[in-house]
Protein backbone atom coordinates (compact mmCIF):
# COMPACT_ATOMS: atom_id res chain seq x y z
CA UNK A 1 0.00 0.00 0.00
CA UNK A 2 1.21 3.54 -0.65
CA UNK A 3 1.59 6.13 2.11
CA UNK A 4 -1.42 8.45 2.31
CA UNK A 5 0.94 11.43 2.08
CA UNK A 6 2.25 10.27 -1.29
CA UNK A 7 0.68 11.26 -4.60
CA UNK A 8 -2.10 8.90 -5.69
CA UNK A 9 -0.98 6.24 -8.14
CA UNK A 10 -1.74 6.66 -11.83
CA UNK A 11 -2.63 4.10 -14.48
CA UNK A 12 1.02 4.23 -15.60
CA UNK A 13 2.15 3.28 -12.08
CA UNK A 14 -0.22 0.31 -12.12
CA UNK A 15 1.03 -0.72 -15.58
CA UNK A 16 4.63 -0.60 -14.39
CA UNK A 17 3.82 -2.66 -11.28
CA UNK A 18 1.87 -5.27 -13.25
CA UNK A 19 4.33 -5.39 -16.13
CA UNK A 20 1.72 -4.61 -18.77
CA UNK A 21 0.76 -1.66 -20.95
CA UNK A 22 -1.55 1.12 -19.73
CA UNK A 23 -4.13 0.05 -22.30
CA UNK A 24 -4.17 -3.45 -20.76
CA UNK A 25 -4.68 -1.90 -17.32
CA UNK A 26 -7.60 0.10 -18.68
CA UNK A 27 -9.20 -2.94 -20.32
CA UNK A 28 -8.65 -5.10 -17.24
CA UNK A 29 -10.20 -2.65 -14.78
CA UNK A 30 -13.19 -2.07 -17.05
CA UNK A 31 -13.79 -5.79 -17.51
CA UNK A 32 -13.30 -5.66 -21.26
CA UNK A 33 -12.56 -8.77 -23.36
CA UNK A 34 -9.22 -9.81 -24.88
CA UNK A 35 -7.51 -9.86 -21.49
CA UNK A 36 -6.56 -13.20 -19.95
CA UNK A 37 -7.81 -13.97 -16.45
CA UNK A 38 -4.24 -14.26 -15.17
CA UNK A 39 -3.37 -10.83 -16.54
CA UNK A 40 -6.58 -9.34 -15.15
CA UNK A 41 -5.81 -10.70 -11.70
CA UNK A 42 -2.26 -9.36 -11.86
CA UNK A 43 -3.57 -5.91 -12.78
CA UNK A 44 -6.19 -6.00 -10.02
CA UNK A 45 -3.55 -7.01 -7.50
CA UNK A 46 -1.23 -4.18 -8.61
CA UNK A 47 -4.07 -1.67 -8.44
CA UNK A 48 -4.95 -2.82 -4.92
CA UNK A 49 -1.33 -2.65 -3.76
CA UNK A 50 -1.05 0.92 -5.06
CA UNK A 51 -4.51 1.96 -3.86
CA UNK A 52 -5.19 3.03 -7.43
CA UNK A 53 -8.40 4.99 -8.00
CA UNK A 54 -9.36 5.68 -11.59
CA UNK A 55 -9.95 9.37 -11.06
CA UNK A 56 -8.15 11.46 -13.70
CA UNK A 57 -8.96 14.72 -11.91
CA UNK A 58 -7.53 13.57 -8.57
CA UNK A 59 -4.44 12.14 -10.25
CA UNK A 60 -3.75 15.38 -12.09
CA UNK A 61 -4.10 17.54 -8.99
CA UNK A 62 -1.95 15.43 -6.71
CA UNK A 63 0.70 13.82 -8.93
CA UNK A 64 1.48 16.60 -11.35
CA UNK A 65 0.76 14.27 -14.28
CA UNK A 66 -1.60 15.66 -16.86
CA UNK A 67 -2.79 12.33 -18.34
CA UNK A 68 -2.58 14.17 -21.68
CA UNK A 69 -0.49 13.68 -24.82
CA UNK A 70 0.15 16.63 -27.11
CA UNK A 71 -0.23 15.93 -30.84
CA UNK A 72 1.20 18.49 -33.25
CA UNK A 73 0.02 18.44 -36.89
CA UNK A 74 0.75 20.76 -39.83
CA UNK A 75 -2.79 20.72 -41.25
CA UNK A 76 -5.58 19.30 -39.13
CA UNK A 77 -8.11 18.85 -41.95
CA UNK A 78 -5.99 16.90 -44.45
CA UNK A 79 -6.82 13.22 -44.75
CA UNK A 80 -3.37 11.83 -43.92
CA UNK A 81 -2.98 13.82 -40.71
CA UNK A 82 -6.54 13.12 -39.60
CA UNK A 83 -5.97 9.37 -40.03
CA UNK A 84 -2.69 9.40 -38.10
CA UNK A 85 -4.35 11.31 -35.25
CA UNK A 86 -7.29 8.89 -35.25
CA UNK A 87 -4.89 5.96 -34.93
CA UNK A 88 -2.98 7.59 -32.08
CA UNK A 89 -6.18 8.58 -30.28
CA UNK A 90 -7.51 5.02 -30.35
CA UNK A 91 -4.43 3.78 -28.46
CA UNK A 92 -4.26 6.73 -26.06
CA UNK A 93 -7.96 6.42 -25.25
CA UNK A 94 -7.48 2.79 -24.27
CA UNK A 95 -4.76 3.96 -21.89
CA UNK A 96 -7.12 6.59 -20.39
CA UNK A 97 -4.98 9.40 -21.78
CA UNK A 98 -6.43 12.53 -23.33
CA UNK A 99 -5.22 14.12 -26.55
CA UNK A 100 -4.36 17.82 -26.91
CA UNK A 101 -4.24 18.74 -30.60
CA UNK A 102 -2.10 21.64 -31.84
CA UNK A 103 -2.49 22.73 -35.48
CA UNK A 104 0.48 24.64 -36.99
CA UNK A 105 -1.24 25.73 -40.20
CA UNK A 106 1.60 27.77 -41.70
CA UNK A 107 5.20 28.90 -41.21
CA UNK A 108 4.15 31.59 -38.71
CA UNK A 109 2.24 29.01 -36.67
CA UNK A 110 5.27 26.75 -36.63
CA UNK A 111 7.50 29.60 -35.44
CA UNK A 112 5.05 30.52 -32.68
CA UNK A 113 4.88 26.92 -31.54
CA UNK A 114 8.63 26.49 -31.10
CA UNK A 115 9.07 29.98 -29.64
CA UNK A 116 6.39 29.53 -26.99
CA UNK A 117 6.18 25.73 -26.64
CA UNK A 118 2.54 25.95 -25.51
CA UNK A 119 2.56 22.26 -24.52
CA UNK A 120 5.04 22.86 -21.68
CA UNK A 121 3.74 21.49 -18.36
CA UNK A 122 0.46 20.63 -20.08
CA UNK A 123 1.31 17.18 -21.47
CA UNK A 124 3.08 13.97 -20.46
CA UNK A 125 4.37 13.25 -23.98
CA UNK A 126 4.45 14.77 -27.47
CA UNK A 127 3.67 13.31 -30.90
CA UNK A 128 4.76 15.35 -33.95
CA UNK A 129 3.22 14.38 -37.30
CA UNK A 130 5.33 15.17 -40.38
CA UNK A 131 7.09 18.10 -38.74
CA UNK A 132 10.83 17.99 -39.53
CA UNK A 133 12.88 19.56 -36.71
CA UNK A 134 16.27 21.27 -36.78
CA UNK A 135 18.89 21.28 -34.03
CA UNK A 136 17.37 24.20 -32.11
CA UNK A 137 13.90 22.71 -32.30
CA UNK A 138 15.17 19.32 -31.12
CA UNK A 139 16.82 21.03 -28.16
CA UNK A 140 13.57 22.84 -27.34
CA UNK A 141 11.60 19.61 -27.46
CA UNK A 142 14.12 17.82 -25.25
CA UNK A 143 13.77 20.72 -22.81
CA UNK A 144 10.14 19.73 -22.25
CA UNK A 145 11.41 16.73 -20.31
CA UNK A 146 8.79 14.36 -21.77
CA UNK A 147 8.94 11.54 -24.36
CA UNK A 148 8.74 12.72 -27.99
CA UNK A 149 7.88 10.56 -31.01
CA UNK A 150 7.83 11.66 -34.66
CA UNK A 151 5.60 10.35 -37.45
CA UNK A 152 6.65 10.66 -41.09
CA UNK A 153 10.18 11.81 -40.34
CA UNK A 154 13.03 11.05 -37.95
CA UNK A 155 15.55 12.91 -35.81
CA UNK A 156 18.40 11.84 -33.51
CA UNK A 157 17.32 11.07 -29.98
CA UNK A 158 13.61 10.71 -30.70
CA UNK A 159 11.45 7.71 -31.48
CA UNK A 160 9.96 7.72 -34.97
CA UNK A 161 7.48 5.89 -37.18
CA UNK A 162 7.60 6.36 -40.94
CA UNK A 163 7.68 4.71 -44.34
CA UNK A 164 10.46 4.66 -46.94
CA UNK A 165 9.09 7.24 -49.40
CA UNK A 166 11.86 6.69 -51.95
CA UNK A 167 11.28 2.94 -52.04
CA UNK A 168 7.51 3.38 -52.20
CA UNK A 169 7.93 5.66 -55.20
CA UNK A 170 10.32 3.17 -56.79
CA UNK A 171 7.60 0.52 -56.55
CA UNK A 172 5.20 2.81 -58.41
CA UNK A 173 7.67 3.60 -61.18
CA UNK A 174 8.78 -0.04 -61.53
CA UNK A 175 5.13 -1.02 -61.96
CA UNK A 176 4.86 1.40 -64.89
CA UNK A 177 8.18 0.24 -66.35
CA UNK A 178 7.06 -3.38 -66.17
CA UNK A 179 3.99 -2.41 -68.17
CA UNK A 180 6.29 -1.16 -70.93
CA UNK A 181 6.06 2.58 -70.24
CA UNK A 182 9.12 4.71 -70.96
CA UNK A 183 7.66 8.22 -71.22
CA UNK A 184 6.70 8.65 -67.57
CA UNK A 185 5.97 12.01 -65.93
CA UNK A 186 5.50 12.99 -62.30
CA UNK A 187 3.09 15.58 -60.94
CA UNK A 188 3.96 16.97 -57.53
CA UNK A 189 3.47 19.88 -55.16
CA UNK A 190 5.48 23.06 -55.62
CA UNK A 191 8.44 23.77 -53.37
CA UNK A 192 7.04 27.18 -52.43
CA UNK A 193 3.71 25.52 -51.59
CA UNK A 194 5.40 23.88 -48.60
CA UNK A 195 5.90 26.50 -45.86
CA UNK A 196 6.53 23.85 -43.20
CA UNK A 197 9.40 22.04 -44.90
CA UNK A 198 7.89 18.58 -45.41
CA UNK A 199 10.46 15.95 -46.37
CA UNK A 200 7.96 13.70 -48.15
CA UNK A 201 7.62 15.58 -51.48
CA UNK A 202 11.40 15.81 -51.92
CA UNK A 203 11.92 12.13 -51.05
CA UNK A 204 9.29 11.04 -53.56
CA UNK A 205 10.80 13.22 -56.30
CA UNK A 206 14.20 11.72 -55.54
CA UNK A 207 12.77 8.21 -55.70
CA UNK A 208 11.16 9.01 -59.07
CA UNK A 209 14.37 10.35 -60.59
CA UNK A 210 16.58 7.59 -59.19
CA UNK A 211 14.32 4.83 -60.50
CA UNK A 212 14.09 6.29 -64.01
CA UNK A 213 17.84 6.84 -64.23
CA UNK A 214 18.46 3.38 -62.79
CA UNK A 215 16.34 1.93 -65.59
CA UNK A 216 18.53 3.66 -68.19
CA UNK A 217 15.95 6.31 -69.11
CA UNK A 218 16.63 9.99 -69.58
CA UNK A 219 15.53 12.39 -66.86
CA UNK A 220 15.09 16.15 -67.07
CA UNK A 221 12.95 19.01 -65.72
CA UNK A 222 10.24 18.22 -68.27
CA UNK A 223 9.56 14.94 -66.49
CA UNK A 224 8.30 16.68 -63.33
CA UNK A 225 5.41 19.17 -63.27
CA UNK A 226 4.63 21.09 -60.09
CA UNK A 227 1.36 22.62 -58.94
CA UNK A 228 -0.26 23.52 -55.60
CA UNK A 229 -0.90 20.43 -53.49
CA UNK A 230 -4.34 18.84 -53.74
CA UNK A 231 -7.01 17.81 -56.24
CA UNK A 232 -7.09 21.19 -58.01
CA UNK A 233 -3.30 21.20 -58.22
CA UNK A 234 -3.28 17.73 -59.73
CA UNK A 235 -5.81 18.84 -62.33
CA UNK A 236 -3.69 21.88 -63.24
CA UNK A 237 -0.49 19.83 -63.47
CA UNK A 238 -2.20 17.36 -65.81
CA UNK A 239 -3.37 20.28 -67.98
CA UNK A 240 0.27 21.37 -68.31
CA UNK A 241 1.28 17.89 -69.39
CA UNK A 242 -1.49 17.77 -72.00
CA UNK A 243 -0.21 21.05 -73.43
CA UNK A 244 3.30 19.67 -73.97
CA UNK A 245 4.64 18.61 -77.38
CA UNK A 246 5.03 14.96 -76.40
CA UNK A 247 2.50 13.37 -74.10
CA UNK A 248 3.64 10.86 -71.51
CA UNK A 249 2.11 7.40 -71.60
CA UNK A 250 2.05 7.21 -67.80
CA UNK A 251 1.92 9.61 -64.84
CA UNK A 252 3.02 9.10 -61.26
CA UNK A 253 1.26 11.46 -58.81
CA UNK A 254 2.95 12.43 -55.55
CA UNK A 255 -0.29 11.77 -53.67
CA UNK A 256 -3.65 10.22 -54.38
CA UNK A 257 -5.31 13.63 -54.04
CA UNK A 258 -3.21 14.95 -56.92
CA UNK A 259 -3.96 11.77 -58.88
CA UNK A 260 -7.69 12.43 -58.44
CA UNK A 261 -7.25 15.82 -60.09
CA UNK A 262 -5.19 14.32 -62.90
CA UNK A 263 -7.91 11.77 -63.64
CA UNK A 264 -10.53 14.52 -63.69
CA UNK A 265 -8.55 16.48 -66.31
CA UNK A 266 -7.94 13.40 -68.46
CA UNK A 267 -11.59 12.43 -68.46
CA UNK A 268 -12.69 15.96 -69.32
CA UNK A 269 -10.22 15.87 -72.23
CA UNK A 270 -11.71 12.59 -73.47
CA UNK A 271 -8.48 10.63 -73.00
CA UNK A 272 -9.09 7.07 -71.89
CA UNK A 273 -7.40 5.80 -68.73
CA UNK A 274 -5.41 3.59 -68.93
CA UNK A 275 -5.74 2.96 -72.69
CA UNK A 276 -4.13 6.31 -73.53
CA UNK A 277 -2.44 7.34 -70.28
CA UNK A 278 -1.89 5.31 -67.10
CA UNK A 279 -2.05 7.04 -63.71
CA UNK A 280 -0.71 5.82 -60.36
CA UNK A 281 -0.90 7.59 -57.00
CA UNK A 282 0.54 7.20 -53.53
CA UNK A 283 -1.08 6.71 -50.08
CA UNK A 284 -4.19 4.58 -50.79
CA UNK A 285 -6.60 7.31 -49.77
CA UNK A 286 -10.01 6.08 -48.66
CA UNK A 287 -11.45 7.31 -51.98
CA UNK A 288 -8.81 5.58 -54.13
CA UNK A 289 -10.90 2.45 -54.50
CA UNK A 290 -13.95 4.49 -55.49
CA UNK A 291 -12.17 5.94 -58.53
CA UNK A 292 -10.36 2.62 -59.18
CA UNK A 293 -6.95 4.26 -58.71
CA UNK A 294 -3.79 2.15 -58.78
CA UNK A 295 -1.65 3.36 -55.90
CA UNK A 296 1.08 2.68 -53.40
CA UNK A 297 -0.58 1.87 -50.09
CA UNK A 298 0.95 2.98 -46.84
CA UNK A 299 -0.39 2.09 -43.36
CA UNK A 300 -1.54 5.59 -42.39
CA UNK A 301 -3.72 4.96 -39.33
CA UNK A 302 -1.38 2.20 -38.04
CA UNK A 303 1.49 4.70 -38.03
CA UNK A 304 -0.45 6.72 -35.46
CA UNK A 305 -1.19 3.58 -33.46
CA UNK A 306 2.46 2.49 -33.40
CA UNK A 307 3.66 5.99 -32.53
CA UNK A 308 1.24 6.19 -29.60
CA UNK A 309 2.41 2.77 -28.44
CA UNK A 310 6.04 3.99 -28.48
CA UNK A 311 5.00 6.91 -26.29
CA UNK A 312 3.24 4.61 -23.85
CA UNK A 313 6.31 2.37 -23.72
CA UNK A 314 8.45 5.42 -22.93
CA UNK A 315 6.04 6.60 -20.24
CA UNK A 316 6.07 3.20 -18.56
CA UNK A 317 9.85 2.89 -19.00
CA UNK A 318 9.39 -0.31 -21.00
CA UNK A 319 12.06 0.98 -23.39
CA UNK A 320 15.04 3.27 -22.89
CA UNK A 321 15.93 3.73 -26.55
CA UNK A 322 14.54 5.97 -29.27
CA UNK A 323 13.06 3.31 -31.54
CA UNK A 324 12.83 3.92 -35.28
CA UNK A 325 10.05 1.96 -36.95
CA UNK A 326 9.91 1.84 -40.77
CA UNK A 327 6.56 0.46 -41.89
CA UNK A 328 6.04 -1.27 -45.25
CA UNK A 329 4.34 -0.02 -48.39
CA UNK A 330 2.83 -2.14 -51.14
CA UNK A 331 1.45 -1.77 -54.63
CA UNK A 332 -2.33 -1.90 -55.07
CA UNK A 333 -3.20 -2.50 -58.73
CA UNK A 334 -6.58 -1.20 -59.81
CA UNK A 335 -7.95 0.07 -63.10
CA UNK A 336 -5.95 3.22 -63.87
CA UNK A 337 -2.76 1.51 -65.02
CA UNK A 338 -2.28 -0.74 -68.04
CA UNK A 339 0.20 -1.64 -70.77
CA UNK A 340 1.88 1.09 -72.79
CA UNK A 341 -0.33 2.05 -75.74
CA UNK A 342 0.84 1.09 -79.25
CA UNK A 343 3.26 3.56 -80.81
Amino acid sequence: MVDSAEAPASIIDVARRAGVSPSTVSRSLRGMPNVSEATRQRVMRAAAELSYVASPAASRLASGRTSTVGVVVPFMTRWFFAQVVAGAESVLHEASLDLLLYNLGDAAGRERFFDRLPLQRRVDAVLLVCVPVDDDERAALRGLGVPVVLVGTSAPGFGSVRIDDREGTAKAVRHLLNLGHERIAMICSLDDDDPLGFATPLLRRQGFEQTLVGAGLEFGPEHVVGAPWGVDGGARAMEQLLASDRLPTAVFAESDEMAFGALWTLRRAGLEVPARISVIGFDDHEMAGVVDLTTISQPVRPQGEVAATLLLDALTERTDEAAEVVMPTHLVVRGTTGPRPPR
